[in-house]
């Protein structure tokens, strides 16, 4: 069974849940933006990944990808695939139209790349990092290499990575060794090692276009010495450049996407940004690849889920208690608690998470477009510390719910006929890639949360309390969660200045309560506008699941959090 799109799943989420075409429709940018054309939009894109990309997962993992001697060739039919994509326009979706995109919302840029992850995750690594590289080029880039690769990248007519890790050098960017020497026609020549590079050397495209990470003689040591470096695959003049592949990783999981090793002898690159700004200009990519990662979350999940789902309604094995045909020697597995459980929970955290989601990828265009300072201010305060617990805990769902999920199907589930396991061993990456979900907890606390006291994420929950004003008595469980999650930070603040390491021995927890606190906020509004749904009982048995099985968990790790904090300094002395 192939992943399907369900486009009226995301259409009740933006536009009844959100209110997005509103929200859109009020920037100049988007003024012609109104719900028909996010419809029309929607149902070509779950076409697309259904009939085009969803029936190349299996041949995706194997035969997989092949190397030989410096040559990748990707699975059979993914070329073909990766051709009709961009010649269709979907990179473009939301590229500026001056750029030859298509000027629509980055939320239908999300969805659909939601929807790729789900399919086939390991053709969507080709394409996934396209905007990322556009933004990046887009802001930093010189106007001579914006005039030669921005169009290209923008229509994703040619690829692009990421090359930042090396051996030695993995989440500590500050020990990168690879080394950029000015030239005098003002090119740079790059020499160094990379591992990691998804998409480094493949047959999708022409040419690639790697961002490289680099020091220059003069620079001092540590992350603020490194520059960017755009390394083009193919010369300007129609030559290969000396960037090449040595070899492609034998992983666990994403066969059909080439992890190089790549090595950059002298390589021809100029510098984007300023020098010594290199990791300023990457960030660019690195935030909106953190999103697209948690998105690869939901939708790996909801893959999962849409074959365990399937299979639980014709599996048939034992009796249900209670009443039944007496003529039927078992019942469709469905029918038992410990599966209703596990699939009522998966879906659960597929539909919250889609909310959270989808408002970040709305927030990210207002903070863009809105004519207001104090409105893109609070869309980029949301953005800056929703968008770490997105990734964090989006991924660890896709994983562990996933395999929640292979549990369904018992041993069919542990062999390859099933498909489930693909899916499982695909997303276990998504927990390490784009900053590992550990790094995202300390980002989010001791980066965002505490430097100011907790302010920025109290005014962000105070929005969220704004929301829920109407109805606190039907509302008061969240509302209660939200101010204890306040109080807690005020703590840890005070705490923090007394034992620095503290918010790191906790970070996790802190951002698992508060993944847990949204989504509580992210269902009251599913709940509010269920009603007006085509069919409301679609979405009641996840609201039930998300409150008998996910949400106890907050009450944990505010405990774990408490006791930690019974211990800190700060803590003993106000006692």
């Amino acid at each position: 069974m192939n992943y399907s799109p369900r486009p009226d799943d995301v259409r009740f989420i933006l536009e009844q849940v959100l209110q997005a075409p509103a929200q859109l429709q009020a920037l100049p940018a988007f003024a012609e933006t109104d719900a028909a054309l996010l419809d029309q939009v929607l149902d070509e894109a779950g076409k697309f990944v259904g009939e085009v990309i969803a029936p190349l997962q299996a041949v995706g993992d194997s035969p997989g990808c092949r190397f030989d001697a410096g040559v990748v060739t990707t699975p059979p039919g993914f070329r073909a695939a990766y051709q009709a994509f961009w010649q269709a326009g979907w990179p473009a979706l939301a590229c500026a139209p001056e750029d030859g995109g298509q000027g629509l919302p980055w939320v239908l840029e999300g969805v659909l790349y939601e929807w790729l992850s789900a399919a086939n995750h390991g053709w969507t690594m080709a394409p996934g990092l396209l905007h990322g590289a556009y933004e990046c080029l887009r802001h930093h880039g010189s106007e001579q290499l914006k005039t030669r690769y921005l169009a290209k990248i923008a229509s994703g007519e040619w690829l692009a990575t990421m090359c930042l890790t090396e051996a030695h050098a993995g989440s500590d960017l500050g020990l990168v060794r690879t080394r950029a020497l000015a030239r005098t026609d003002g090119s740079y020549g790059i020499s160094g090692a990379k591992i990691f590079i998804s998409g480094g050397e493949h047959d999708l495209t022409d040419n690639i276009v790697h961002l490289v990470l680099a020091r220059l003689p003069e620079a001092p040591p540590g992350p603020k010495g490194l520059s960017l470096f755009l390394v083009p695959k193919v010369l300007p003049d129609g030559g290969r450049n000396m960037a090449s592949c040595d070899r492609i990783e034998e992983k666990m999981g994403l066969h059909g996407s080439p992890t190089c090793s790549m090595r950059f002898e002298d390589a021809t690159g100029w510098l984007v940004g300023e020098a010594g700004r290199g990791l300023n200009a990457m960030f660019a990519m690195m935030n909106a690849a953190r999103l697209h990662v948690a998105l690869q979350g939901i939708g790996l999940l909801d893959a999962a889920w849409q074959k365990a789902d399937a299979y639980a309604q014709e599996r048939r094995q034992m009796r249900v208690p209670g009443p039944r045909d007496a003529g039927q020697p078992a019942d469709p597995i469905i029918g038992h608690p410990a599966v209703r459980r596990i699939l009522d929970t998966q879906r659960a955290w597929i539909d919250g998470a889609r909310v959270l989601a989808y408002r970040t990828g709305v927030e990210l265009d207002l903070a863009r477009h809105h004519g207001d300072a104090a409105r893109r201010a609070a869309a980029e305060r949301w953005c800056s510390l929703v968008t770490p617990v997105l990734k964090s805990v989006c991924t660890d769902q896709g994983f562990h719910g996933a395999s929640d999920c292979l549990q369904v199907f018992g041993g069919h589930g542990y062999v390859r006929e099933s498909g489930i396991e693909q899916i499982v061993r695909d997303s276990r990456v998504t927990m390490i890639y784009e900053g590992t979900n550990e790094i995202q907890a300390i980002d989010l606390l001791v980066r965002k949360v505490l430097p100011d006291g907790g302010a920025a994420l109290s005014a962000l929950l105070l929005q969220l309390r704004g929301d829920l004003d109407a109805a606190q008595e039907a509302h008061a469980d969240v509302l209660r969660r939200l101010a204890e999650l306040r109080y807690l930070t005020t703590q840890l603040a005070q705490a923090f200045k007394l034992q620095p390491d503290l918010p790191y021995w906790i970070a996790g927890d802190y951002l698992r309560a508060l993944a847990l606190a949204l989504l509580a906020w992210a269902w009251t509004r599913i709940d509010a506008a269920a009603p007006q749904a085509p069919a409301p009982e679609r979405w009641t048995g996840g609201s039930a699941a998300f409150r008998r099985w996910v949400l106890p968990e907050f009450a944990l790790r505010l405990d774990i959090i408490k006791a930690q904090l019974a211990q800190a300094p700060a803590t003993r002395e106000t006692t």
